[in-house]
């Protein structure tokens, strides 16, 4: 079942559109990846969604209701461009936005002071914004934006300006919230973050969506009957022994192990490689190639502007 779904958003400012009949649909209890070049339109659908601004045309549904104010309540929204008070105490500001929630003054400073104490912000919730790290701020924005628990999370990049170590702790507090039934939709650049998080995807180029689906459907979708085959030592190559239905992508030796990889093209499967393979050669690992989200995402893109 979708928690959110646009039917033919339009978008356009000053003559330019920024989004062109874009229809996404969000199921419930998972991560969707919003993804697209700078400029593709992604921060303008966002904006909609959260009612900052509102669509030329189409139409937008919470929970099956056509979207209101009222909805607002149960999203949460971490944009890409942050601020804080910088004068004002930490906890001060923090229990002042989660009043704006919803919150009662009680339930704001208990909740948050368990985040603070899973963030290891505890001893700064009486020092002044200015006193923090930028990455420090930011792990107050992420607390602030969660702590009304809302059913629906928006998270626009937000790994940016994060160390290693507290990318990991974002991301395993937002696998966390997805188990606990929240549902995320989350727009970023880094493929690698989208691969290890997403469920879902959509794909917004130049203002209109090129592709979306079940992560795991489109990456089978692109897939390039390409294999991965680590195999012992022996004297010559194993193109000597595959004919021409059969492309050597690449070739290899280390100290214990030969490998290659190997696209198969026409009706042929990967049966047919490896009867092919097996009485010539022992073989220690055999595996598909999927592409990377990486590589779908720049294919996918390049053959839009060639639209």
């Amino acid at each position: 079942m979708a928690i959110f779904l646009t039917e033919n958003v339009t978008k356009r400012y000053a003559g330019h559109t920024a989004l062109d009949r874009v229809s996404i649909e969000v199921p419930e209890h998972s991560i969707f990846g919003l993804l697209g070049p700078n400029g593709a339109g992604k921060t303008s659908l966002i904006r909609i969604i959260n009612r900052i601004t509102g669509p030329d045309e189409g139409s937008l549904f919470f929970k099956g209701e056509k979207l209101q104010q009222k909805h607002i309540y149960n999203i949460g929204y971490l944009p890409e461009e942050r601020g804080l008070y910088r004068k004002m105490k930490v906890g001060e500001h923090a229990v002042y936005l989660a009043r704006l929630k919803g919150l009662s003054k009680s339930d704001a400073t208990h909740k948050l002071k368990v985040w603070f104490d899973k963030f290891d912000l505890g001893d700064w919730w009486n020092r002044k914004v200015e006193e923090l790290s930028k990455g420090m701020q930011q792990k107050v924005q992420f607390i602030v934006t969660v702590i009304h628990e809302p059913e629906l999370l928006i998270f626009d990049e937000p790994f940016s300006g994060f160390d290693p170590i507290n990318v990991e702790l974002l991301k395993k507090e937002i696998l966390r919230l997805r188990d606990n039934g929240t549902t995320i939709i989350f727009s970023t650049h880094n493929m690698a973050s989208v691969e290890e998080l997403c469920d879902h995807i959509a794909l917004i180029d130049r203002s209109k969506k090129i592709l979306d689906g079940k992560m795991k459907d489109i990456k089978k979708q692109y897939r390039s009957d390409t294999y991965s085959i680590v195999f012992d030592h022996f004297d010559g190559l194993i193109s000597s022994f595959l004919d021409e239905r059969f492309e050597i992508v690449d070739e290899g030796e280390d100290e214990d192990r030969r490998y290659a990889s190997v696209r198969i093209t026409g009706d042929l499967s990967s049966k047919d490689l490896l009867k092919k393979l097996v009485p010539k050669i022992n073989i220690y690992a055999f595996n598909e190639i999927l592409p990377t989200m990486n590589d779908i995402f720049i294919s996918v893109v390049k053959d839009n502007e060639g639209k």
